[in-house]
């Protein structure tokens, strides 16, 4: 029983405030960067495992900017923004500047990310319709990447959206295959163009057997459904090698280039065929 001789009882530790605070005032200045068009993509090739030495695609990353000049650590706010409007908003911009690329660069194919929200988000919808009606051949140059956590919150209407954008060329990745829950009659009845396996399977995996056993079972699944696989977090050449004999189809990480601001495709290195 609490007496008026009780100490009050603390919410929080001064730490947690503390962190609360500096959570506030990063969404702050996401939220200005954000109105303000303060971004840009940074891109991170995407190599096909027969074929290393160019990439197939890109992923185009955004990284937003604050007012010293500074690019905001994505960690520090995308979990706090994924399910508010502020989240809705970075997917308009990173498809806006995403879409703005492909236009700029016909040769291009480029991957942006995206939340299963986003699908009912007017101002989403209207960037990518507009760009599509502009170009039509610019669809086919874009790849939609949708979390598995987020497809799998609300799969009927991701599938339905998917059927309509893969009519206008649209291809679509399963990003971070494996680290949720997914169900697998609900991926029987996507139609997924490729399946990203999460790091946390590829990440040293030539020298953990583990690791080995969960990713060539998920690749087995991606490829019993037709969709091709990539590999994220490759760091290494044993990794790469490793992969490359267990038939999997495309890789993404360090060892084959970090993401630039800088359009890779651009370079003296690009011209002459090499990363």
């Amino acid at each position: 029983m609490t007496t008026s001789f009780d100490p009050p009882q603390e919410t929080g530790s001064p730490l947690d405030f503390a962190i609360d605070q500096q959570s506030r005032r990063t969404l702050e200045t996401v939220r200005r960067a954000v109105a303000n068009r303060d971004a840009v993509l940074a891109f991170q090739p995407v190599v096909q495992s027969d074929r290393t030495s160019r990439a197939a695609f890109y992923e185009g990353l955004i990284r937003v900017i604050d007012e010293t000049g500074r690019f905001i650590p994505v960690r520090d706010f995308l979990p706090f923004a994924e399910t508010t409007e502020l989240g809705r908003q970075i997917d308009c911009l990173s498809l806006s500047l995403g879409l703005q690329t492909l236009a700029e660069e016909p040769s291009l194919r480029l991957s942006v990310n995206m939340s299963a929200r986003s699908i009912g988000y007017p101002d989403w919808i209207r960037t990518l319709r507009d760009h599509l009606l502009e170009d039509q051949h610019i669809g086919e140059r874009l790849i939609l990447e949708i979390t598995e956590s987020s497809a799998m919150g609300m799969p009927g209407m991701v599938r339905r959206f998917m059927g309509e954008l893969q009519d206008h060329g649209v291809s679509f990745a399963l990003d971070d295959f494996g680290a949720g829950y997914t169900s697998f009659r609900y991926l029987r009845d996507f139609s997924f163009d490729m399946i990203k396996i999460d790091g946390q399977f590829i990440r040293e995996i030539s020298a953990h057997p583990d690791n080995q056993i969960l990713t060539q079972a998920l690749q087995s699944i991606a490829h019993h459904f037709d969709m091709f696989t990539v590999a994220e977090s490759v760091e290494t050449a044993d990794d790469a090698a490793y992969l490359i004999d267990m038939g999997i189809d495309c890789m993404q990480g360090f060892y084959f280039g970090a993401p630039t601001i800088v359009p890779p495709w651009k370079s003296p290195e690009a011209a002459a065929g090499r990363h």
